[in-house]
């Protein structure tokens, strides 16, 4: 059968993948308070400003020489004014972008959070879990560090420019046409500088995120170093990475001291050049001394603000290369998409129609394989590694598209499905219980996140865990530990199985259910199954062939190819592959 069309789909969310325009989708989500701060900023920055002037006044007032109280009392009370008013203003604006930054930067983390888990598994096998999430981690730093920058690094020197410009004109115009001229020289050559360097900042982020990747790697592995007496080794493995991180990091730090170094040689020569200049106006005659004081003093600022709108501009360009590295890393095209109207999904059989599926660069793990399960129908899985059972398992819950045909369940095409409604009908227990680091008693209700406590405490007296749970300090709020180390496996399989009683879902997927569990354990948990399988779609993957003596019927998977399937008394009966895996594992051999 040919696959039908399949409506339009869509990715969520519609994250932009260059750096300003995703940025400026933080920005435009709260455009209020951004201008707010950028006005309280610039309104601050502007006093600043209006302060040297005020100084200019107050000079001009003395230089007079006339000692009247009433001739010092306007600028003085400017000056005091102007000064009590900026200060407020930062406040305002310090308070406010404190507010309103970190809620952006808590927005652009959940987001890209909710992008990534919206890629395939397959995204996840290619990536490093540690160096994903410190991506995330430094994405939200960074853009922080530049809405903080813009805001209090690049806008106030910018207003200082422009005041000085303002307040140049009323001394000498041809003063203000050669700051204009000068600063803009210095903002291309700086910017240009700034903007050449961004190659050196993508590697160091780049190697950054590598090593962070690598670093979570080794701790989550450390059992396995002891256990290989790696130390050593790792520790130099970690630290050639790391060496290759110093040197990208030296790189991208030397090339920020020569733009420091061209920016002072720059504004040295600007500001002992204005200064002489104002000086010689004032031997002339042509200005006062208040005039003098206020060039003075305009160009030291210039020269300070423009040193850190420099050193903020060349900052600002290794926060977009950074940004523009972990973007394209995470904001890949998503290799699984909802469609733009999707249906519900309808109980009923499921059905492998001629799919065709293969892990990128390897060999095909199903070509054309074909199948279908009748609805409540317990059916068992069975063959060699490498057959396909797993892949099989994962695929009904489109965790990965297949590459041609399709996958129907109640004769819709998953694809059709939301992913969250699919999986929604379907419960999972895994070879390996993965846990959260959180109390037993959450990680149960992670089924049914709704549950009441009696019901978790049900879902977990099915499972045959209650008792070891009451034995435990703190019982139902014990921490379980990072993937639930403090835990045992075959507890950690419990858990995972009443967390399927719990989510009560009509499609029940079996992946090696009770592998972790003694003789005894599995005898208990054996009869637990039988009740969770009732009344529902069962696909069991076992190598234990002694586990799937109820079930209806038996599949037998080899390359991906069905080699048998019946009954377990009828392959017996046949004398086939089945019965032999069956005799190999009565003898006392496990094949897998």
């Amino acid at each position: 059968m040919n696959a039908p069309e399949r409506p339009p789909s869509v990715t969520e969310p519609p994250l932009p993948d260059s750096p300003v325009a995703f940025l400026w989708r933080y920005v435009v989500r709260r455009p209020w308070r951004f201008a707010s701060l950028f006005m309280l900023i610039v309104g601050a920055a502007g006093c600043a400003v209006a302060v040297q002037y005020g100084m200019k006044l107050l000079v001009d007032a003395m230089a007079e020489g006339n000692r009247a109280t009433a001739a010092v009392w306007f600028p003085l009370t400017l000056f005091l004014t102007l000064i009590v008013v900026e200060n407020v203003l930062w406040r305002l604006g310090g308070w406010l972008g404190c507010n309103t930054v970190i809620a952006s930067v808590v927005d652009i983390r959940i987001d890209l959070f909710r992008y990534l888990t919206g890629h395939p598994m397959r995204y996840f096998n290619e990536h490093f879990a540690g160096s994903l999430g410190n991506r995330i981690s430094a994405l939200g730093a960074s853009a922080g560090a530049i809405f903080g920058g813009l805001a209090w690094k690049i806008i106030p020197p910018v207003v200082d420019f422009l005041g000085a410009v303002v307040l140049l004109f009323t001394v000498d115009w041809s003063m203000a046409v050669a700051l204009i001229f000068f600063v803009t020289i210095v903002a291309v050559l700086i910017t240009g500088f700034g903007i050449r360097g961004r190659a050196k900042h993508q590697r160091f982020a780049a190697q950054s995120a590598r090593v962070g990747g690598e670093l979570v790697d080794a701790v989550s592995n450390v059992w396995t170093i002891k256990a290989f007496s790696a130390r050593d080794r790792e520790s130099e493995r970690l630290a050639e990475a790391i060496g290759y991180e110093a040197r990208a990091q030296r790189r991208s730090w030397m090339y920020l001291e020569k733009a420091r170094v061209l920016h002072d040689i720059c504004l040295a020569v600007m500001a002992g050049g204005m200064l002489i200049w104002a000086i010689s106006l004032w031997l002339s005659g042509d200005v006062t001394a208040g005039d003098v004081v206020l060039v003075s003093a305009l160009t030291f600022r210039i020269l300070h603000g423009s040193r850190d709108l420099a050193l903020a501009l060349v900052d600002t360009s290794q926060q977009i290369g950074a940004i523009d590295d972990t973007l394209r890393i995470i904001l890949q095209p998503h290799g699984l998409e909802d469609p733009v109207h999707h249906v519900a999904l309808a109980e009923g059989e499921i059905v492998f129609d001629n799919i065709s599926y293969s892990y990128p660069g390897n060999r095909p793990v199903f070509d054309g394989f074909s199948l279908r399960i009748e609805p409540d129908q317990k059916v068992g899985i069975v063959g060699p590694s490498g057959a396909g059972k797993s892949t099989l398992i994962s695929l009904i819950q489109r965790l990965d598209d297949v590459q041609s045909g399709r996958i129907l369940i109640g004769g819709q095409d998953v694809r059709n499905v939301s992913q969250d409604s699919l999986r929604g009908k379907i419960a999972v227990v895994p070879q390996e219980t993965a846990l959260f680091n959180r109390s037993i008693r959450e990680n149960i209700r992670y089924g049914r996140p709704d549950a009441s406590d009696d019901e978790v405490i049900a879902a977990a007296r099915a499972a045959f865990c209650d008792a070891f749970i009451r034995e435990l300090p703190q019982g139902y709020d014990t921490l379980v530990g990072e993937r639930g180390v403090k835990l045992s496996g075959g507890q950690r399989q419990r858990l995972g199985i009443a967390r399927a009683f719990l989510k009560n879902a009509p499609i029940l997927l079996l992946d090696e259910a009770t592998s972790a569990l003694d003789s005894q354990s599995e005898a208990e948990i054996q009869v637990a199954l039988n009740a969770l399988v009732q009344n529902r779609t069962v696909i069991a993957v076992a190598h234990r062939l002694s586990t799937l003596s109820s079930f209806d019927r038996i599949i037998v998977l080899r390359n991906g190819k069905l080699m048998e399937e019946g009954s377990p008394q009828e392959l017996r009966s046949r004398k086939g592959e089945f019965e032999s895996l069956w005799r190999l594992q009565s003898d006392g051999f496990i094949v897998e």
